[in-house]
């Protein structure tokens, strides 16, 4: 089975971009060195191809309804023009997905999805929405658009000398503009730690926008904000500012209350949600066995996803994910880990086959962006 290529490929290899499989898609993992990359978004900017995430458009009278019921946060409060982070649960209350929710107007709505699930979220809105009788329509907008991320503390002041209707928007909202005669949608979100937007235009929009760039993607320059950075420093830029990655920190066998984003569940929703009476079972019974934790690990080797992590000899989790932390300089991780281990400054031990890291618990996220 051939992979499928995003509407930036070419863009890509005319910068020298190294690829790799990722969920069925060709990605840049790289153009330079991941630390070179990462450095960039956190002290200037960086433009990313997520165009591989899905885009689902959907519409009807009961689209409200769908994806209340569907998702962790309410929907039916939403005004235009907002954004909302949100979670998809089963009925066990692990996660199907973790989700952008943008409301276009009352019956109205795009949802980002992971690249990974996206196929298994459209069949899953279909099968409630026809199984509750809901009226609504959904397209899968993923083949027929693009999605860039620019991220930075620089970016904001450089989207500002070109729109200042852009550069004002709050977090998590989006707005709505014409790329001449071509409908773009830009949000102020991201997945970096850092500052920015994200933009989801027609694939037929991408040639003209990038000619409208051409004299500001610059990997050369020492100052540039518009350099092209791949896969490799976005997980390791999330990683810093703690946010949860699919099929590591999140997947359908994890209580999405074990992530700690209690912001992103409301259990007392006027519209249950799918998996709700599992979580607030699990409240009541003291919560989840496990927790998501930071670590600090001593010494040079990086901690790997799925690596056992023990107290004295004793299993009490595993790590999700890991790095060696371009911006700390020394090796990071998060690890689910049995609740009694998750204080903070508790010293555990990660099993890393032949040897064997000393690690000590956190508070995520490792990094914060410093606030303007």
């Amino acid at each position: 089975m051939s992979l499928l290529r995003t509407p930036l490929y070419d863009i890509h290899k005319e910068h020298g971009a190294q690829f790799v499989e990722y969920a069925g898609w060709e990605m840049p993992i790289r153009y330079r060195s991941i630390g070179e990359e990462h450095t960039q978004v956190r002290t200037r900017g960086g433009l990313f191809d997520v165009s591989h995430m899905g885009r689902l458009r959907i519409s009807g009278k009961d689209a409200t309804a769908l994806l209340d019921r569907t998702t962790t946060r309410p929907i039916a409060s939403m005004q235009p023009g907002q954004c909302r982070y949100c979670l998809m649960t089963n009925e066990r209350g692990g996660s199907r997905d973790d989700v952008i929710v943008s409301r276009i107007d009352e019956n109205e709505y795009v949802v980002v999805v992971n690249a990974s699930n996206r196929e298994k979220i459209v069949q899953h809105l279909r099968e409630v929405g026809e199984k509750e009788g809901h009226a609504f329509k959904l397209k899968d907008q993923t083949l027929d658009s693009a999605m860039i991320a620019v991220q930075g503390p620089k970016v904001m002041a450089f989207i500002a000398k070109f729109s200042s209707e852009i550069a004002s928007l709050k977090r998590f909202r989006f707005i709505e503009k014409n790329l001449m005669v071509l409908k773009v949608m830009v949000s102020r979100t991201g997945y970096t730690g850092e500052d920015g937007v994200e933009v989801i235009m027609p694939k037929s929009a991408v040639s003209l926008a990038f000619k409208m760039l051409k004299d500001d993607l610059d990997v050369d320059s020492p100052d540039s904000v518009l350099v092209p950075v791949g896969l490799g420093a976005r997980d390791t830029l999330r990683l810093e500012a703690g946010m949860p990655l699919y099929g590591n920190e999140l997947g359908e066998d994890i209580s999405v209350s074990s992530t700690g984003m209690d912001f992103a569940i409301k259990l007392d929703k006027e519209t249950p949600f799918i998996g709700q009476d599992a979580l607030v079972n699990e409240r009541e019974r003291g919560g989840p066995a496990r927790m998501l934790v930071g670590l600090d690990v001593e010494g040079k080797r990086t901690p790997r996803h799925g690596m056992p992590v023990l107290k004295g000899d004793t299993p009490v989790g595993e790590v999700t994910s890991g790095c060696m932390s371009p911006t700390l300089s020394r090796p990071i991780a998060m690890a689910l880990v049995h609740r009694e281990h998750m204080a903070e400054r508790a010293t555990l031990r990660i099993d890393a086959g032949r040897a064997s890291l000393d690690a000590t618990v956190r508070p995520l996220p490792f990094y914060q962006a410093p606030k303007a």
